[in-house]
């Protein structure tokens, strides 16, 4: 069965782009995450109002989303791995764990596409080979049943470094994992940006046709996020993944509409700070 229709709800029509939003963050068990979140009914009803093409959420989660009335909200996008490699304090044990039966609960929520990690961690090879092994078990029914596979790629500094693992922008470490993911089957590719916007297009390159969505990372000012999104659509991604630049945003249903001019509209940013403005 083809991947190609669940796809298809999650790419705007005319611009074949997408825009999706990440509320997943409290399956992470991280306070932190939680901010602009705790009332997980009303963050997902505000970015649904704003109409992204996609929002992603956890099994537990999904159904504030899916419960809602009408055909043309926004796609769920199916988060089915968790793993506790975010904090600034780590614990003695470092895992990357797939929910049971992830394509079915997929396919019962009704998802256009699952999100699954693939980390590459300094000194910790068994949490990457956790995520390898998620994604070898994924793939197959995966395309029996036509659920897209949404790789998440994620390279990250050493512990000590950065106090916890922080998301590293290396394009020369980047680029291998993003075409890792790719071997293993992707449907589409979640990666964070490079440290150099203008590099970003070797990461699409190296994807091969695959769609290439990037990640925002941490709370960023407005003009930043705004700029950046600019630029790497420039460099040929085929749209983005925030999370905390939107919900933990004073006005997250405007950076939502703000950005989804810049993705879907060609808006300049100028011209998106302008709706936020409003």
């Amino acid at each position: 069965m083809s991947t190609t229709y669940r796809l298809n709800r999650l790419f705007h029509p005319v611009s074949r782009r997408c825009f999706d939003v990440a509320i997943d963050h409290g399956f992470f068990n991280e306070g932190a995450f939680l901010d602009g979140i705790e009332d997980i009914a009303r963050a997902v009803a505000t970015v649904v109002a704003a109409a992204p093409d996609a929002v992603q959420l956890s099994v537990g989660q999904a159904r504030h989303l899916q419960s809602l009335p009408g055909r043309l909200k926004p796609s769920l996008v199916l988060r089915v791995d968790v793993a506790n490699v975010y904090g600034k304090k780590l614990p003695r044990k470092l895992y990357s764990r797939m929910i049971e039966d992830a394509v079915e609960q997929a396919l019962r929520l009704d998802a256009a596409c699952m999100c699954v990690n693939l980390f590459s961690i300094p000194g910790e090879p068994e949490v990457g080979e956790e995520c390898v092994q998620n994604i070898l078990r994924l793939k197959p029914l995966s395309a029996r049943y036509g659920m897209p596979m949404m790789v998440e790629p994620l390279v990250f500094q050493p512990s000590e470094k950065a106090g916890g693992y922080m998301v590293d922008g290396d394009e020369k470490k980047i680029l291998p994992l993003v075409r890792q993911a790719v071997e293993l089957g992707a449907d589409v590719i979640k990666a964070d940006p490079t440290d150099d916007v203008s590099r970003y297009h070797k990461v699409v390159e190296v994807a091969g046709g695959v769609p290439v969505l990037v990640r925002g990372g941490g709370k960023v000012p407005d003009r930043e996020i705004l700029e950046r999104t600019h630029a790497l659509l420039a460099q040929g991604v085929s749209g983005i993944v925030y999370g905390r630049n939107i919900i933990q945003h004073a006005q997250p249903a405007a950076m939502t509409k703000a950005l989804m001019g810049i993705v879907h509209d060609g808006f300049t940013v100028e011209a998106a700070l302008k709706v936020l403005a409003k």
